[in-house]
């Protein structure tokens, strides 16, 4: 089942998909689709999604938010729930202040982010899910401010949840960890222009050393190294879904040269962009996904069963 709602005059677009095998997602490189971010609930058993040409187990019972510009197919999507919206119908950024999620729940450090549901928990999501079905049927003139009311009750009870299940924010201060979320976004924002931790500390008036004891002190990848992974994260991205040569990427990433670029990607890869490039198209077989900080997947549980991932 795929229900749709768009708003004609604001071109905002809402959609629920219900054990349906178009729940994919196909990235913003092609440019044939509108970009959306999608929360998906795996209802049945545990499966395989693969994101960005990695493969990851999806726990049973569990929540995943995904961003525009991820790639993903999973297994068994008669077994799933998703909700998709645009910037056009919420913006998850420009109303940080209500839903609290972006550099967290979005474009946060953990990636990909499950969230292991709790039967009362499930059981919210669902009578969530319901709401919408019975609006989508409403065509009247609340329906988009009913729908809109609805996501942001999604959102809102994914990043409780959530944030429940993660060790830092029972361990620091909203104050703090909102300076990890910032941080995420203005990567998210400026990592093909600024690839250094001066920027972003100075945006957000801190010194880089301020920032990176921060970090620090959550065990988190130091910013230098996020913003380097955040690079070859998007590197992968032109090598699995384009065409582009070495030169094209590093224009896109905002390296000054091919070579510079060359040289971070050998750097970080052990491997140069050709030599990877083919590989890949040699070998299409999914990796298999691991936290890039703790080697493990990456996976929220309750914390009454399981270690929280911080």
């Amino acid at each position: 089942m795929k229900l749709h709602y768009e708003d004609k005059s604001s071109h905002g677009q809402f959609t629920l998909i219900i054990s349906d095998a178009t729940i994919v997602g196909e990235g913003v490189f092609n440019g044939k689709k509108e970009p959306v971010s999608t929360i998906v609930c795996n209802t049945g058993d545990e499966q395989t999604v693969v994101i960005d040409n990695i493969g990851y187990t999806m726990p049973a019972k569990s929540l995943l938010p995904l961003v525009a510009n991820q790639h993903f197919k999973f297994e068994k999507p008669e077994n799933l729930s998703a909700w998709q919206f645009n910037r056009d119908f919420y913006c998850i950024a420009d109303h940080d202040a209500e839903v609290g999620c972006v550099g967290f729940l979005f474009y946060g450090i953990q990636h990909p982010l499950f969230i292991r549901l709790a039967p009362d928990e499930l059981q919210s999501i669902l009578v969530i899910e319901r709401l919408c079905i019975e609006d989508m049927t409403v065509k009247d003139k609340m329906q988009g401010e009913m729908l809109r009311t609805l996501l942001k009750r999604l959102i809102i009870k994914t990043t409780r949840i959530a944030k429940k299940q993660t060790e830092n924010y029972a361990r620091f201060t909203e104050e703090k960890m909102d300076i990890i979320r910032k941080f995420n976004l203005l990567l998210e924002s400026y990592f093909r222009v600024h690839h250094d931790v001066q920027f972003y500390a100075e945006t957000m008036n801190k010194s880089p050393k301020t920032l990176t004891n921060i970090f620090h002190m959550c065990q988190y990848p130091a910013p230098s190294k996020l913003i380097q992974q955040r690079i070859i994260l998007e590197t992968k991205r032109y090598i699995y879904y384009t065409d582009k040569s070495a030169k094209e990427v590093a224009d896109h990433l905002g390296f000054a040269s091919t070579a510079h670029f060359s040289r971070f990607f050998k750097v970080n890869m052990g491997i140069n962009f050709s030599e990877f490039k083919n590989r890949e198209r040699r070998d299409s077989k999914p990796e298999i996904g691991t936290d890039l900080f703790h080697d493990q997947p990456l996976t929220v549980g309750p914390l009454s069963s399981e270690k929280a991932v911080g």
